[in-house]
């Protein structure tokens, strides 16, 4: 029996640009596009590239105990992050082994937004739930956003034509930008080494 799988809010886009699509943590996505793998690396490390990663779990952590009730599930300054920034994290076992890493902004107004990997964002869910469900709103936002990454130097040159602001974000810096007419969270960060935004 085959598995049913999920499709980010761009899948049809992706098949119409030809995109090669492989199963990922119960999602249809994209491994390549016609140009080519080695050409999409070269692209994203000299200019910039755009990955989806919807499949990725989006979670905000609401109260005033949010920022205290998270960082007892993680070895990272929570209570202290200050607003407009996030961090890397990792949620730990009791033992102190790891469970997932995870990125952590605070939004303000006793609001935490995380992102989670695709491949553990249910367990992580039920871990949030499980051990500060009761301190605080868990609410995934699984189904109600996509997630972007542009990636590369010219990431900035790309976006800033969209939204000025987002040229004088640092590293790790967090804001609410609209984009077309879109209420997005961007942050200064991503994994592939280069300068770049996650949009999510």
């Amino acid at each position: 029996m085959s598995e049913t799988l999920l499709k980010t809010p761009l899948h049809a886009l992706h098949l119409e640009l030809g995109a090669r699509m492989v199963p990922f943590a119960g999602y249809d996505m994209p491994v390549q596009y016609p140009l080519g793998v080695l050409k999409e690396h070269l692209h994203t490390r000299e200019q910039a590239g755009l990955f989806d990663v919807s499949h990725m779990g989006q979670i905000i952590l609401r109260g005033a105990d949010a920022a205290k009730a998270l960082e007892s599930l993680v070895p990272v300054d929570i209570i202290d992050l200050p607003m407009g920034m996030q961090r890397y994290a990792m949620f730990t076992n009791e033992q102190g082994g790891i469970l997932d890493d995870l990125m952590v902004a605070n939004l303000g107004e006793d609001t935490l937004f995380l992102v989670v990997n695709a491949a553990c964002k249910e367990q992580d869910l039920a871990h949030l739930q499980s051990h500060i469900g009761n301190r605080c709103e868990v609410q995934p936002l699984f189904e109600e956003r996509a997630l972007l990454a542009l990636q590369g130097p010219a990431a900035v040159k790309v976006l800033e034509r969209l939204a000025p602001e987002v040229a004088g974000m640092t590293f790790m810096q967090f804001r609410r930008v609209t984009l077309l007419e879109v209420d997005c969270f961007v942050s200064r960060s991503g994994y592939t080494g280069e300068d770049g935004y996650e949009i999510s």
